[in-house]
Protein backbone atom coordinates (compact mmCIF):
# COMPACT_ATOMS: atom_id res chain seq x y z
CA UNK A 1 0.00 0.00 0.00
CA UNK A 2 1.50 3.05 -0.83
CA UNK A 3 1.41 5.61 2.23
CA UNK A 4 1.22 9.55 1.47
CA UNK A 5 3.43 12.36 2.62
CA UNK A 6 1.87 13.82 6.22
CA UNK A 7 0.90 17.59 5.63
CA UNK A 8 3.94 18.12 8.02
CA UNK A 9 6.87 17.19 5.52
CA UNK A 10 4.42 18.88 2.69
CA UNK A 11 4.91 22.06 4.66
CA UNK A 12 8.10 21.34 5.45
CA UNK A 13 7.61 21.16 9.25
CA UNK A 14 10.38 19.91 11.70
CA UNK A 15 10.25 16.47 12.60
CA UNK A 16 12.64 16.20 15.19
CA UNK A 17 11.80 14.77 18.53
CA UNK A 18 12.10 17.19 21.43
CA UNK A 19 14.60 17.21 24.36
CA UNK A 20 12.71 16.39 27.20
CA UNK A 21 14.50 18.82 29.69
CA UNK A 22 13.95 21.99 26.82
CA UNK A 23 10.21 21.20 26.98
CA UNK A 24 7.18 21.84 28.88
CA UNK A 25 4.83 18.39 30.11
CA UNK A 26 1.21 18.56 30.00
CA UNK A 27 -0.76 15.68 31.48
CA UNK A 28 -4.04 15.20 30.61
CA UNK A 29 -7.31 13.75 32.69
CA UNK A 30 -5.16 11.38 34.03
CA UNK A 31 -7.79 10.93 36.41
CA UNK A 32 -9.41 7.76 38.32
CA UNK A 33 -12.64 8.04 35.68
CA UNK A 34 -10.65 6.11 33.61
CA UNK A 35 -10.06 3.32 35.48
CA UNK A 36 -13.35 1.83 36.27
CA UNK A 37 -16.62 2.47 35.39
CA UNK A 38 -18.44 3.37 32.52
CA UNK A 39 -15.20 4.90 31.67
CA UNK A 40 -12.40 2.37 31.90
CA UNK A 41 -10.23 2.20 29.43
CA UNK A 42 -8.86 -1.22 28.36
CA UNK A 43 -5.23 0.42 28.19
CA UNK A 44 -5.54 2.76 31.38
CA UNK A 45 -2.77 1.20 33.60
CA UNK A 46 0.11 0.43 30.70
CA UNK A 47 -0.94 4.06 30.00
CA UNK A 48 -0.48 5.07 33.74
CA UNK A 49 2.88 3.44 34.19
CA UNK A 50 3.73 4.87 30.93
CA UNK A 51 2.84 8.44 32.05
CA UNK A 52 4.27 7.74 35.97
CA UNK A 53 8.14 7.07 33.93
CA UNK A 54 7.41 10.05 31.64
CA UNK A 55 6.73 12.35 34.98
CA UNK A 56 9.71 11.24 36.74
CA UNK A 57 11.63 11.74 33.84
CA UNK A 58 10.40 15.40 33.65
CA UNK A 59 10.78 16.05 37.09
CA UNK A 60 14.50 14.69 37.55
CA UNK A 61 15.46 16.95 34.17
CA UNK A 62 13.87 20.00 35.74
CA UNK A 63 10.82 19.84 33.10
CA UNK A 64 8.07 22.19 34.25
CA UNK A 65 4.75 20.30 34.61
CA UNK A 66 1.00 21.10 34.40
CA UNK A 67 -1.52 18.65 35.13
CA UNK A 68 -5.03 18.95 33.37
CA UNK A 69 -7.94 18.00 34.99
CA UNK A 70 -11.95 17.51 33.38
CA UNK A 71 -14.55 18.75 36.05
CA UNK A 72 -17.77 17.34 34.70
CA UNK A 73 -19.66 18.22 37.78
CA UNK A 74 -20.67 16.81 40.86
CA UNK A 75 -21.97 13.06 40.39
CA UNK A 76 -20.71 12.86 37.07
CA UNK A 77 -17.41 10.51 36.11
CA UNK A 78 -15.59 13.70 36.26
CA UNK A 79 -16.71 14.89 39.55
CA UNK A 80 -13.34 16.53 40.53
CA UNK A 81 -14.31 16.81 44.21
CA UNK A 82 -15.26 12.96 44.53
CA UNK A 83 -12.46 10.22 44.48
CA UNK A 84 -13.82 9.09 41.20
CA UNK A 85 -12.18 12.52 39.23
CA UNK A 86 -9.04 12.74 40.81
CA UNK A 87 -5.68 12.91 39.73
CA UNK A 88 -4.60 8.61 39.73
CA UNK A 89 -1.49 8.73 42.30
CA UNK A 90 1.00 7.33 40.15
CA UNK A 91 1.01 10.74 38.27
CA UNK A 92 -0.31 13.21 41.06
CA UNK A 93 0.83 16.40 40.85
CA UNK A 94 3.73 17.52 43.52
CA UNK A 95 3.78 21.13 45.53
CA UNK A 96 4.60 23.82 43.08
CA UNK A 97 3.21 21.76 39.91
CA UNK A 98 0.24 23.62 38.01
CA UNK A 99 -3.03 22.10 38.11
CA UNK A 100 -5.49 23.57 35.43
CA UNK A 101 -9.52 22.53 35.56
CA UNK A 102 -11.21 22.65 32.12
CA UNK A 103 -14.92 21.90 30.68
CA UNK A 104 -14.05 20.88 27.14
CA UNK A 105 -11.75 18.84 24.93
CA UNK A 106 -9.43 21.25 24.10
CA UNK A 107 -7.34 21.95 27.14
CA UNK A 108 -7.17 25.58 26.15
CA UNK A 109 -10.80 26.25 25.29
CA UNK A 110 -12.35 28.24 28.05
CA UNK A 111 -9.39 27.74 30.40
CA UNK A 112 -5.90 29.47 31.65
CA UNK A 113 -3.98 26.76 30.44
CA UNK A 114 -2.12 29.70 27.79
CA UNK A 115 -1.71 31.83 30.49
CA UNK A 116 -0.07 29.11 32.91
CA UNK A 117 2.59 28.50 29.79
CA UNK A 118 3.27 32.03 29.07
CA UNK A 119 3.96 32.81 33.15
CA UNK A 120 6.42 29.21 32.89
CA UNK A 121 7.95 30.60 29.71
CA UNK A 122 7.13 27.69 28.16
CA UNK A 123 7.29 27.01 24.35
CA UNK A 124 7.77 26.15 21.55
CA UNK A 125 7.43 22.66 22.65
CA UNK A 126 4.94 20.54 24.78
CA UNK A 127 4.94 16.90 25.64
CA UNK A 128 1.88 15.74 26.08
CA UNK A 129 0.38 12.46 27.46
CA UNK A 130 -3.18 10.89 28.76
CA UNK A 131 -6.75 10.39 28.70
CA UNK A 132 -8.42 9.58 25.76
CA UNK A 133 -6.23 9.65 22.66
CA UNK A 134 -8.87 10.46 20.73
CA UNK A 135 -10.65 12.88 22.59
CA UNK A 136 -9.06 15.73 24.87
CA UNK A 137 -5.56 14.35 23.87
CA UNK A 138 -5.97 14.99 20.06
CA UNK A 139 -7.93 18.40 20.35
CA UNK A 140 -5.72 19.71 22.95
CA UNK A 141 -2.43 19.13 20.36
CA UNK A 142 -4.60 20.83 17.72
CA UNK A 143 -5.51 23.56 20.40
CA UNK A 144 -1.47 23.94 20.71
CA UNK A 145 -0.63 23.55 16.97
CA UNK A 146 -3.37 26.30 16.42
CA UNK A 147 -1.74 28.85 19.42
CA UNK A 148 2.26 28.58 17.93
CA UNK A 149 3.24 25.80 20.00
CA UNK A 150 4.66 22.50 18.94
CA UNK A 151 3.39 19.60 20.79
CA UNK A 152 4.70 15.88 20.67
CA UNK A 153 2.50 13.32 21.85
CA UNK A 154 3.85 10.02 23.70
CA UNK A 155 1.94 7.31 22.27
CA UNK A 156 2.36 4.73 25.32
CA UNK A 157 1.17 7.33 27.88
CA UNK A 158 -2.31 7.65 26.04
CA UNK A 159 -5.33 5.13 25.92
CA UNK A 160 -8.67 5.08 24.28
CA UNK A 161 -12.00 3.26 24.47
CA UNK A 162 -13.62 1.29 21.89
CA UNK A 163 -16.32 2.94 20.21
CA UNK A 164 -19.40 2.13 17.62
CA UNK A 165 -18.26 2.99 14.32
CA UNK A 166 -20.51 4.92 11.56
CA UNK A 167 -21.67 2.12 10.81
CA UNK A 168 -22.25 0.56 14.08
CA UNK A 169 -19.89 -2.27 13.96
CA UNK A 170 -17.23 -1.61 17.06
CA UNK A 171 -13.98 0.27 16.31
CA UNK A 172 -11.44 -1.75 18.98
CA UNK A 173 -9.65 0.63 21.54
CA UNK A 174 -6.06 0.41 20.16
CA UNK A 175 -7.71 1.55 16.27
CA UNK A 176 -8.97 4.50 17.42
CA UNK A 177 -5.63 5.43 19.57
CA UNK A 178 -3.83 4.96 16.36
CA UNK A 179 -6.47 6.87 14.21
CA UNK A 180 -5.94 9.79 17.07
CA UNK A 181 -2.15 9.19 16.73
CA UNK A 182 -2.12 9.03 12.91
CA UNK A 183 -3.84 12.26 12.83
CA UNK A 184 -2.08 14.33 15.23
CA UNK A 185 1.13 13.06 13.56
CA UNK A 186 -0.18 14.33 9.84
CA UNK A 187 -0.65 17.87 10.91
CA UNK A 188 -0.90 19.34 14.39
CA UNK A 189 2.14 17.44 16.29
CA UNK A 190 5.10 14.71 16.68
CA UNK A 191 4.38 11.28 18.16
CA UNK A 192 6.86 9.56 20.09
CA UNK A 193 5.58 5.94 20.30
CA UNK A 194 7.80 5.91 23.84
CA UNK A 195 8.60 8.03 26.78
CA UNK A 196 12.60 6.86 26.28
CA UNK A 197 12.63 7.68 22.66
CA UNK A 198 12.45 11.42 24.11
CA UNK A 199 16.22 12.58 24.52
CA UNK A 200 16.70 14.09 27.93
Amino acid sequence: MNVSATLREVMGLDGTLPRLSASTLVLIDFQNTYRTGVMALPGADRALDAGARLLERARSVGTPVVHVVNDGGEGSPYDIRAEIGRIEPRVAPRDGEQVVVKGFPNSFHQTDLLEVLQRLDAGPDLVLAGFMTHMCVQFTAQGAFNLGYRPTVVAEACASRPLPGPGGAPVPADDLHAAALTTIGDLFGLVAAREADLPD
